[in-house]
């Protein structure tokens, strides 16, 4: 038996997504698919087994380890590359698991090439790396005058090859002109850092720099793979909506990949005065019925949510009230409503394949924050069902 809050993964759905990204960039580029964050709040092990099978996907990116090894472990085959920088206490497992890591200075390149060298015990076996370049994010990466170097000193370790390079855009989700203007520095940044590593006659490899927003909005800023992240679950990247793109003459459309969903466990009747949840932040303005919902922020319900949150049931929207507690909620329902019923079907957020009236971006706007944070704030114990 599951628990009624769950969340639904339209599997139709992510196949249109990576189809509408195929067709929107060249053939020849390559996509690496951002699975980190388990899968962007929908599960990495379900996201990347469910992308492997519709094709397509030539790379799958995490941000840890561990997320990795989840993978592989899970009999997940392509390509896995590593976003975040790691210790020395996990490059072992790094390299017994296929990881492709990022590296950028010497003291790191070092460390790993030691790693390398002790697991394939000196048979001349490389094993393949990523420079990362720091083009304007303030992140990792070394700077474009320094990439030939690096690429250089990556080579001459003698237990590394270098797979590609890569770098990160902080700002070509705005549609500011000031910063789309810098999202182009940093493109040509990163070319001359390409260029720098060409000049010491060494291959660049794979090259990448566009992530969900530039890959809409830049679509000269390819390079050789694109690192598609948010549009691939269903939703645009902040500034860069659909309707931004249409007034700029580009047409993309994608289809929310997960629905959250619970069920009424039960129908109370509250009179005129009386108080819902803690804090006794909502009083009753008269007579109504009350729907108890088992879902809370314990699973990505976020506190915040209410006051504004409303879910539907059979296809009309009902307001949260009160605020949201750790396992439940409660949903004015109107004085003698007829039409809802103990353990009708309530779904939060979704496509409207779910049913649903309101989708991650509108609980964002709710919380002040961004469809990421809502779809990753999903916790393990909502179970993902592909459908």
């Amino acid at each position: 038996m599951s628990r009624c809050t769950r969340a639904i993964l339209y599997k139709e759905n992510l196949k249109y997504n990576i189809e509408q990204i195929r067709k929107y960039i060249k053939a020849e580029t390559k996509i690496c698919m951002a699975v980190k964050a388990d899968g962007y709040g929908h599960n990495a092990v379900l996201t990347a087994k469910m992308a492997s099978e519709v094709g397509g996907i030539d790379y799958f990116a995490v941000a840890t380890v561990d997320e990795g090894i989840e993978l592989r472990n899970e009999g997940i085959k392509a390509n896995i590359i590593l976003l975040s920088l790691s210790t020395p206490s996990e490059f072992e497992d790094l390299i017994k698991y296929n990881i492709i890591p990022l590296v950028f200075d010497k003291e790191y390149i070092s460390l790993f090439a030691k790693a390398a060298a002790d697991h394939f015990k000196n048979s001349g076996e490389k094993y393949p790396v990523f420079l990362a370049v720091d083009t304007g994010m303030g992140r990792i990466g070394c700077y474009s005058e320094q990439a030939g170097q690096e690429a250089k000193f990556i080579e001459d370790t003698n237990h590394l090859v270098l797979k590609g390079m890569i770098t990160h855009f902080c700002v070509s989700d705005s549609t500011v002109e000031k910063n789309q203007e810098f999202t182009k520095k940093q493109y040509e940044d990163f070319k001359k850092a390409v260029e720098n590593v060409k000049k010491m006659g060494i291959d660049p490899g794979i090259c990448s720099c566009g992530a969900s927003a530039a890959l809409l909005n830049n679509q000269d800023m390819q390079f050789d793979m694109v690192r598609p992240g948010i549009i691939t679950y269903g939703y645009y990247p902040d500034e860069i909506t659909k309707e931004y793109l249409h007034s700029v003459h580009k047409e993309f459309d994608i289809k929310p990949v997960l629905s959250l969903e619970t069920q009424v466990v039960a129908i109370r009747h509250f009179k005129k005065g009386q108080t819902i949840s803690y804090g006794r932040t909502y009083t009753c303005p008269e007579d109504t019925d009350i729907a108890v919902l088992p879902i809370g922020y314990a699973d990505g319900l976020l506190r915040r949510f209410s006051p504004g949150l409303e879910v539907t049931i059979k296809g009309k929207k009902y307001p949260v009230r009160g605020r949201i507690c750790m396992d439940q909620c409660m949903v004015d329902l109107g004085k003698n409503n007829k039409d809802v019923k103990v353990f009708d079907k309530v779904v939060v957020f979704g496509p409207k394949e779910s049913g649903a009236l309101c989708t991650a971006d509108d609980l964002a706007k709710i919380g002040n924050t961004i469809s990421y944070e809502v779809l990753t704030s999903l916790s393990k114990r909502v179970k993902r069902i592909i459908q």
